[in-house]
């Protein structure tokens, strides 16, 4: 009689092996702990930590108030230099200013420019003319004009609708002829009447009215104004 139990017993264990490896290949096995990953220097990474609150916004910073600007009366301010050598009439209107340089004679510019935001007058005419002034007090304009070689200071006054600054053009006898005037307070006239191109101490106009005789022709000088 033959025996067969080692033969089916080592053949019970082939089987139960068998079945083993295929219950592991199909389920896998699970991790009993967590696995923590190193870091790159080797030593663990420390968890990961929770983000901060959004800091509360900062107040913004006060806006400075824009300076206040200092207004020039509309208007006409004449007067004469501190050397009392010449006349000077500035008239003002829309921020913008228009002067008149006069010595009578054969001393006399023109200028024009705006009024700063600070009350300043920087004004330029012909051949590197120039004005620099500002407001003093309610009614006067004080500042420097340069004509020529010359500089001439001057503090004038806001003034009435009688004085003021008046200009004339126009053709007498076939020559062209302009003319500027400034009136001042007292009634005083100064002016130079060009002919030509010519200066020459002007005539005399009618404030009311602004008549002016040349040469035996009437011509009118009106008002200026910016």
């Amino acid at each position: 009689m033959k025996r067969s139990g080692p033969l089916l017993t080592l053949l019970a264990g082939l089987l139960l092996g068998l079945f083993m490896l295929s219950l592991n290949a199909t389920t896998g096995e699970k991790p009993t702990s967590a696995t923590v990953q190193p870091s790159a220097s080797g030593k663990p990474s420390p968890g990961t930590k929770a983000s901060p609150g959004t800091a509360p916004a900062q107040p913004s910073a006060p806006t400075s108030p824009s300076p206040a600007r200092t207004a020039v009366p509309e208007g006409v301010y004449t007067g004469r230099t501190d050397d009392d050598s010449s006349a000077v009439a500035i008239t003002v209107r829309d921020d913008k200013a228009i002067a008149y340089v006069c010595d009578g004679r054969n001393v006399e510019s023109w200028l024009q420019g705006d009024v700063e935001d600070d009350g300043s007058l920087r004004l330029t005419g012909k051949g590197g003319a120039s004005l620099d002034a500002g407001v003093k007090g309610a009614r006067q304009i004080r500042g420097t004009a340069h004509v020529g070689s010359g500089g001439y200071a001057f503090t004038i006054a806001r003034t009435a609708k009688s004085s003021g600054l008046y200009r004339a053009n126009g053709n007498v006898a076939g020559a062209r002829i302009e003319g500027g005037w400034i009136v001042l307070p007292d009634g005083e006239q100064v002016g130079i009447l060009k002919r030509d191109g010519k200066p020459s101490p002007a005539p005399e106009i009618d404030p009311q009215t602004g008549a002016v005789t040349v040469d035996g022709q009437r011509l009118t000088a009106r008002p200026v104004t910016p």
